[in-house]
C-alpha cells in the first residue's frame, strides 16, 4: 500500500506501489491470477528501496529524520517500555508538553525516561510546539533527572527536536540558562545516562538532554548544532544551499560515530523507522538494555569521571 506521505526521492517507490495495487485490483476484478507478476514487482520494489536508502545524501537523511510518520517518544513509551507514569511540571511555571517524562520499566528495571515530543497533526503540533521546548520543559526534565538520581535509577533520554524554542517568552524566562543548567547537572549526575537520537537532534535544545554516558543514534537520525537551512542562511545568505550545508555539518550517524561524538548506530528497517515501527522499537530496546547492563556495573563516582573524560576528549585534533 502506498504511503500517505512521500518524500521526493521516494517517488519511484510510490510508482511501483501504485502498480502493484492496480495489478492486484485488476486480478480481483477480472478473476485473474496475477500473483507471479505482483511478486516480481514486489521484489523490484524492495530492491529499489534498498538502493535508494543505501545511498541517501545527508540532506535526504534530514528529511527522513523529520518524516511525520516516524515514531516519537510516546510511541516508544507505549511499545518498548511498560508501566509508564508521566510526571508533569517544573514546579516553577507550568508543564511543557514539548517534553514528556516519567517513571517506566525497561526489561523489568525501573528507569526515568525523558524525551522530546512532536505532534502528528496541526492541533497536536500546536500543543507540542513542534517538539521545541520552552525553559520550563528543560527544567521539568532536570527535576526528573535529579529525582532519578535520588533513587539511583538510570536515566534514558530520547532526542527529537529542531531546537529549543527561541520565542520572546522563552527568552524572558531564561531559555539559555535552562539549557546550560541541564548540561552542567547532567555532566555530574551520579547515575547512568543513556541518550538515543530518534529523529532530529538540533542545537542546544538537543544537547540539554544529550550529555550521557552512551549516546546512540538511529542511522537515519541527525545531530547537529543547527539545521541545514539555518546554516545555509547564515553562511551563504541562501537557505536553498541546504544540501551544501548538510554535507559540511557532518550531521549523520556515520559521521558522528567516526568523530566519536556518538557510541553506537542503531540500524533502521530499509525505508526508515516509519516503515516498521515495531521492529525499530525492538532494536532500540535491545540497544538500551545492552548499555544499561554495562553501565549499572560501574560505581557512580567512576561513571561521572568517565563521562567528563568522554566529553573532554571530543574535538581533539593533531596538526600535521
Amino acid at each position: 500500500m502506498a504511503t500517505a506521505y512521500t518524500l521526493d526521492f521516494e517517488k519511484p517507490l510510490q510508482e511501483l506501489e501504485r502498480k502493484i495495487e492496480e495489478l492486484r485490483q485488476l486480478g480481483t476484478d477480472q478473476k485473474m491470477d496475477v500473483e507471479e507478476e505482483a511478486a516480481s514487482l514486489q521484489r523490484r520494489l524492495e530492491s529499489t528501496r534498498y538502493e535508494i536508502y543505501k545511498n541517501l545524501t545527508p540532506m535526504q537523511r534530514v528529511l527522513v529524520a523529520r518524516h511525520p510518520r516516524r515514531p516519537y517518544t510516546l510511541d516508544y513509551l507505549s511499545t518498548i517500555f511498560t508501566d509508564f507514569v508521566e510526571l508533569h511540571g517544573d514546579r516553577l511555571f507550568r508543564d511543557d508538553p514539548s517534553i514528556v517524562g516519567g517513571w517506566a520499566r525497561l526489561g523489568g528495571l525501573s528507569v526515568m525516561v525523558i524525551g522530546h515530543q512532536k505532534g502528528r497533526d496541526t492541533k497536536e503540533n500546536l500543543k507540542r510546539n513542534f517538539g521545541m521546548a520552552h525553559p520550563e520543559g528543560y527544567r521539568k526534565a532536570l527535576r526528573l533527572m535529579l529525582l532519578a538520581a535520588r533513587f539511583g535509577a538510570p536515566v534514558i533520554t530520547l532526542i527529537d527536536t529542531p531546537g529549543a524554542y527561541p520565542g520572546l517568552g522563552a527568552e524572558e524566562r531564561g531559555q539559555s540558562e535552562a539549557l546550560a543548567r541541564n548540561i552542567l547537572e547532567m555532566a555530574a549526575l551520579p547515575t547512568p545516562i543513556i541518550t538515543a537520537v530518534i529523529g532530529e537532534g538540533g542545537s542546544g535544545g538537543a544537547l540539554a538532554l544529550g550529555v550521557a554516558d552512551r549516546v546512540l543514534m538511529f542511522d537515519n537520525s541527525v545531530y547537529s548544532v543547527i539545521s541545514p537551512e539555518g546554516c545555509a542562511a547564515i553562511l551563504w545568505k541562501d537557505s536553498s544551499q541546504r544540501e551544501r550545508a548538510a554535507d559540511a555539518l557532518k550531521l549523520t550517524a556515520e559521521d558522528l560515530l567516526r568523530l566519536k561524538v556518538i557510541d553506537e548506530i542503531i540500524p533502521e528497517p530499509v525505508g526508515g523507522a516509519h516503515t516498521d515501527p515495531d521492529q525499530t522499537g525492538e532494536r532500540l530496546r535491545a540497544a538500551l538494555i545492552k548499555h544499561l547492563t554495562e553501565l549499572r556495573k560501574i560505581r557512580p563516582e567512576k561513571l561521572v569521571k568517565r563521562r567528563a573524560e568522554k566529553y573532554s576528549a571530543m574535538g581533539a585534533y593533531v596538526e600535521t
